[in-house]
C-alpha cells in the first residue's frame, strides 16, 4: 500500500571526485540472453538466496529483462515501477515508448520481483497465493475489537505464508534492494544506475543504505522516505498533504462555477456519519470515510477530474452517492493484503497506540488528513507477516544533485542525512502533481540524468525549489 504518494525526490548521486567515466569497462555479464515469453525484449534468469542470510541455502529465480539501447550503448539503467509486485518486464513492454531516448545511449533492465507471480504477471519465482483486496477496517472500538481484527489479518496471511514459509518471511524492501545488487553483478556493471517509481523509491533507498559505494545513479520518483527515524513525523506530513490536495480543489472550485461545493461537502460528511449515502448500484451505500477516500483520490488527480468530483458532491447532496461508485474495481475503499508492506512499515501493538497516532494526525489535518493513510491501514499490518526489518545504516555521503519529479510537495534538500533531517523543507507547488505513471506530461526524463554525470540541468533544480 503507498496512498498516498507525499514526497517526491530524485536523487542523483554522484562521486565528489567527478562523474563516473561511461566508457570504463565493467566485467563481462554472466547472463545468458533469450528473448522473453512476450516478445519484444530479451529475458535472463539470475538465481538468488530465498534468504540472504543463508547465501548457501535454497535459491529462487529472478526474471530479468533487458531493452537494448537502440544506439551505441554507454551503459544500462536498472528500473522499477513499484507496486511492490509490479511485473518489470510486462510493465517496460508497454512503456518502451517511454524510453526512447535513454536507449539512445543505455540499455535499459528491469525484473520481476520476488514472490509476485503469475497473478501479477510476474515471471520470477512468486508465492503461490490468492493475492485479494480486502476493505480497509475501522478503527477498533476497544481492546477486545483489536484482538478480533489480528486474528482475522493472521488468517489472510498464514494461508499464504503456510506455501512456502521461507520466501513469505523475505519479501522486504532490503531483500529486494539485495537482489538488485545480484542484478548489477550479474550484469558486469561496477555501479548501478537505478530508476525507481512509487513503492520501487523504496527498494532504491534500502539500495543505497546497504550498498552506498555501488551507487552510480539514482532517480527516485513519486515516493515516500522510507526511514523511521522520525516516524511520528512523517505521518503528519502525509496527513498535511492529504489536506493540502482537497484545499486546492475547493480553491479551485472558487473561480470555477463551484464556490457552492465546499459548504455541500461539510454537510454531506456531517449526514454521511450518521446514515450512509445510497447509490444506485445495489447494496452500496457510502460512510462519511468512505466518501472522503474516493474525494481525495480524485482530489490527488488534479483539474482534469476537479469537475467531475464537484458534480459528483453535488448529485451526493441531493441523497445519491453513484458519482463515486468506481467505473471499475472495488466499490469501496480498500487495500491489497500485503506483505512487503507489513515488513518495511511500523505499526501499532496495541488499539492505544493506534488511537494515539488518530488523534494526533487529526490536530494536525483535522478534515482530511487520515484518508487514505498509511496509519489507517497499520491495522490491516498488524500480524499480517512477520517482524519488520528494514536496512540499517544512512545513505551514501553527498552532497547529491537533486530534482523533483512527480507530485512534489516536500523534498529533503540534503538526502544524505538521517530521514527527516533538519535540513528538510516544505516546498509547496503552486498546482497538484498526480502520479507521474499517469500524466503523459510528468514522464520521467532520466536520459537527462543517467547516462553522463547524473546532475540535473537548472531547470530541474527550479523544479526542486517548486518554481514551475
Amino acid at each position: 500500500m503507498l496512498k498516498p504518494l507525499t514526497l517526491t525526490l530524485a536523487l542523483l548521486t554522484t562521486a565528489l571526485a567527478g562523474p563516473a567515466s561511461a566508457a570504463t569497462a565493467d566485467p563481462p555479464s554472466s547472463l545468458t540472453w533469450k528473448p522473453c515469453p512476450q516478445g519484444g525484449m530479451e529475458c535472463a534468469d539470475v538465481p538468488v538466496p530465498v534468504d540472504w542470510a543463508k547465501p548457501d541455502g535454497r535459491k529462487i529465480t529472478l526474471k530479468v529483462g533487458r531493452l537494448k539501447a537502440t544506439g551505441a550503448p554507454k551503459g544500462q539503467v536498472l528500473v522499477a515501477y513499484g507496486g511492490p509486485g509490479a511485473p518489470g518486464i510486462a510493465m517496460t513492454q508497454q512503456l518502451s515508448g517511454w524510453w526512447t531516448k535513454l536507449r539512445r545511449t543505455m540499455d535499459v533492465i528491469t525484473w520481476d520481483t520476488r514472490g509476485y507471480g503469475e497473478q501479477f504477471q510476474g515471471l520470477s519465482t512468486g508465492l503461490p497465493c490468492a493475492w485479494t483486496r480486502i476493505p480497509i477496517a475501522g478503527v477498533p472500538r476497544d481492546d477486545a475489537d483489536f484482538g478480533r481484527l489480528s486474528d482475522t489479518n493472521r488468517g489472510y496471511a498464514e494461508a499464504c505464508r503456510l506455501k512456502d514459509p521461507e520466501l513469505f518471511a523475505n519479501m522486504s524492501s532490503a531483500d529486494h534492494a539485495r537482489d538488485m545488487e545480484a542484478i548489477r553483478k550479474a550484469l558486469g556493471a561496477d555501479k548501478l544506475n537505478y530508476y525507481g517509481a512509487s513503492y520501487a523509491g523504496f527498494f532504491g533507498q534500502a539500495y543505497a543504505r546497504l550498498h552506498p559505494g555501488r551507487v552510480r545513479t539514482m532517480v527516485l520518483d513519486g515516493t515516500l522516505n522510507h526511514s523511521t527515524a522520525d516516524w511520528s513525523r512523517e505521518l503528519e506530513a502525509t496527513a498535511r498533504s492529504n489536506e493540502q490536495s482537497m484545499r486546492r480543489f475547493f480553491t479551485w472550485c472558487a473561480s470555477n462555477g463551484c464556490k457552492d461545493v465546499p459548504a455541500l461537502w461539510r454537510r454531506l460528511i456531517t449526514r454521511a456519519d450518521r446514515t450512509p449515502i445510497p447509490t444506485g448500484t445495489a447494496n452500496v451505500a457510502y460512510r462519511a470515510i468512505d466518501l472522503q477516500s474516493f474525494a481525495l483520490g480524485l482530489a490527488r488527480q488534479g483539474a482534469p477530474a476537479w469537475q467531475g468530483l464537484a458534480e459528483a458532491i453535488r448529485k451526493a447532496a441531493k441523497g445519491d452517492a453513484s458519482g463515486f461508485v468506481p467505473a471499475r474495481g472495488a466499490r469501496y475503499p480498500d487495500q491489497a493484503t500485503p506483505v512487503t508492506e507489513c515488513t518495511d512499515w511500523p505499526r501499532p501493538a496495541t488499539r492505544k497506540e493506534l488511537t494515539t497516532t488518530l488523534a494526533r494526525l487529526r490536530k494536525v489535518a483535522p478534515r482530511h488528513g487520515r484518508r487514505q493513510h498509511l496509519a489507517l491501514g497499520h491495522p490491516q499490518l498488524h500480524r499480517l507477516a512477520g517482524p519488520r526489518h528494514q536496512p540499517a545504516g544512512r545513505p551514501p555521503q553527498g552532497p547529491p544533485a537533486a530534482a523533483g519529479r512527480g507530485r512534489l510537495e516536500r523534498v529533503r534538500l540534503d538526502p544524505t542525512r538521517p530521514v527527516p533531517g533538519p535540513r528538510q523543507r516544505r516546498h509547496p507547488l503552486r498546482r497538484p502533481r498526480p502520479h507521474p505513471l499517469r500524466h503523459q506530461c510528468l514522464r520521467p526524463r532520466p536520459h537527462r540524468h543517467l547516462p553522463d554525470d547524473g546532475h540535473p540541468p537548472p531547470e530541474e533544480h527550479e523544479m526542486l525549489r517548486g518554481r514551475l
